[in-house]
């Protein structure tokens, strides 16, 4: 008789430690499930969204945001930086030249073809940039070339950005465009056409055209840096921005 009851004792004992284990795995699968469903959630929610925003698709920005604040000048015309958008694109824009020697040359820009290049221009010759510059690169039967603080043709405004595609084409005399040492290291230099020359338009930004006083601008000494590089070139007083 005792043997039986401590082997019935026993036996709820083991009874009770196999409900306990049975809860305790019931309590953990529970707990798993519920932190697998969890990140389902998360992940499905993460999915959704960022499957939503990859399929919409983002509108063009050619130019950067309007306003901001303007770049220090950390050297002589050397700015900390590109200018922030102080063009509206659906005016027109117009810069008088006005040499030192007194000839004076208009160039209509084109922000809706080059924002970020007429914005630069605008910029620079807004604040004064290019009055007493030189051309120091006028090349007889190609182009005047104008822009460079040293006068040496490797200068610039200490910021660069970069080409701008659009459908002008170098197929005329007075053609402005952005001089640079390479694509989108464009930065104060330009230079103006003689003449058609056959320049390829990928490689340079054109964003104006001289529409008066081209005998001014035909007129420009001449000047080879390699040749000459001790000879100064013509200079601007001024360049004045006027828009309608």
């Amino acid at each position: 008789m005792p043997k039986t009851h401590t082997s019935k004792r026993d036996a709820r004992r083991a009874a009770r430690a196999r409900r306990k284990l049975y809860t305790q795995i019931f309590t953990i699968g529970g707990v798993i499930l519920v932190a697998v469903v969890a990140i389902w959630l998360v992940v499905s929610i993460i999915k959704s969204q960022t499957g939503a925003a990859s399929s919409v698709t983002p509108s063009p920005t050619p130019i950067p945001t309007q306003g901001g604040p303007t770049p220090e000048l950390v050297g002589t015309k050397q700015y900390a930086s590109a200018p922030p958008i102080i063009i509206d694109v659906t005016k027109q824009y117009f810069a008088t030249v006005t040499m030192a020697n007194g000839g004076v040359f208009v160039i209509q820009l084109f922000p809706d073809k080059a924002p970020i290049t007429v914005n630069s221009f605008v910029f620079l010759a807004s604040n004064g940039y290019f009055d007493g510059l030189t051309f120091h690169r006028v090349i007889d039967g190609f182009m005047a070339q104008g822009g460079d603080p040293t006068g040496t043709g490797n200068g610039g405004p200490g910021y660069s950005f970069v080409n701008e595609t659009n459908d002008l084409t170098f197929d005329k005399a007075g053609v402005v465009a952005m001089a640079n040492a390479g694509r989108n290291t464009n930065g104060s230099q330009f230079f103006i056409m003689f003449g058609t020359y056959g320049l390829s338009e990928t490689n340079y930004t054109i964003f104006g055209q001289v529409i008066s006083g081209m005998d001014v601008v035909n007129g420009i000494t001449r000047r080879d840096p390699n040749k000459n590089p001790t000879f100064t070139g013509d200079a601007i007083k001024s360049i004045t921005i006027s828009e309608k």
